[in-house]
């Protein structure tokens, strides 16, 4: 099978725009030049790589030419910034939303040292980032999983814990005794895929989320809900550090949650990569928990 760049960029570009217009615009190109790359790609793989349609979808096969894609454009561009004939090298990352809240903020400081680096992040739950991994749509990842995707290397990261937390004014109101009432005050869930709050619900023999859940899908503003005296809910114990010291917070018991988490990343020889996996290595190093031995 021989690959043509010019084709793969084509297939990308549909990918990621869902359309043959839009990769048109993408590549400054006519759709009909689009039609033909992936057409003559088409007949070099012996296989439909795009179901037509609004809007377009990649195939099972065609995603493996779009991972390999995006590798290829990363390294064309690393060439061309060593050759100046090109600006900058674009690094796609998915980070969990609650790492980019606290710990990942000293990673994009050491990327805005490098001019010539583009951060192309996507927020996604650390146990589901590995999903963009495997399609290629990021080049690395921070995630929950320690098995690595085909493709890639994967290192310990250390973990981020999280601590139950509520205001002083919402936990007067909700106390029974010396404890609280558990089953019934109000908690908040980051999304569907939350499962920090009931899991501690269920350790303490609760099998049911109360009457009252909020759902708020951004970390700032969940974190900022729970000061408002929302809910209470699993908060990063880096986050609420100063809040609990100056009593705006109080924890509710001395359960933690430690997330593992781990840095995966594809095997490219790039010098872009290499720096951001630096970066990723000393951030994690100064500020989670140490990786549990092994």
């Amino acid at each position: 099978m021989e690959l043509n760049p010019a084709q793969l960029d084509a297939l990308v570009a549909i990918a990621e725009s869902g359309s043959f217009d839009g990769a048109a615009r993408a590549l400054h190109v006519t759709p009909s030049a689009i039609s033909q790359r992936i057409r003559a790609l088409e007949t070099s793989a012996g296989q439909v790589l795009v179901t037509r349609g609004t809007p377009c979808r990649v195939t099972g096969h065609g995603r493996r030419l779009v991972q390999l894609g995006r590798q290829t454009r990363l390294l064309y561009e690393e060439a061309g910034r060593e050759l100046r004939t090109a600006t900058s090298v674009a690094v796609a990352v998915a980070v969990n939303a609650d790492s980019l809240s606290t710990w990942f903020r000293e990673v994009i400081a050491g990327v805005a040292g490098r001019r010539d680096t583009a951060l192309r992040l996507y927020v996604e739950d650390q146990a589901y980032s590995q999903d963009l991994l495997r399609s290629g749509d990021v080049l690395a990842a921070v995630t929950s999983d320690p098995a690595a995707v085909q493709g890639c290397t994967v290192e310990p990261l250390g973990a981020l814990r999280y601590v139950p937390a509520a205001t002083p004014q919402f936990l007067d109101h909700w106390r029974r005794g010396r404890g609280f009432d558990w089953a019934a005050m109000p908690t908040l869930v980051f999304n569907d895929k939350d499962d920090l709050q009931p899991e501690l619900l269920r350790r303490r023999g609760i099998a049911q989320l109360p009457r009252v859940v909020h759902r708020i899908p951004s970390s700032a503003d969940f974190y900022a809900a729970v000061l408002l005296g929302l809910g209470w809910a699993m908060v990063p114990s880096l986050q609420a550090r100063d809040d609990l010291a100056a009593g705006r917070l109080q924890r509710l018991s001395r359960d933690v949650t430690d997330v593992p988490l781990f840095w995966q990343r594809w095997r490219l020889d790039s010098s872009a990569l290499a720096d951001l996996s630096a970066d990723v290595r000393a951030a994690a190093r100064r500020a989670l928990r140490p990786p549990a031995a092994t």
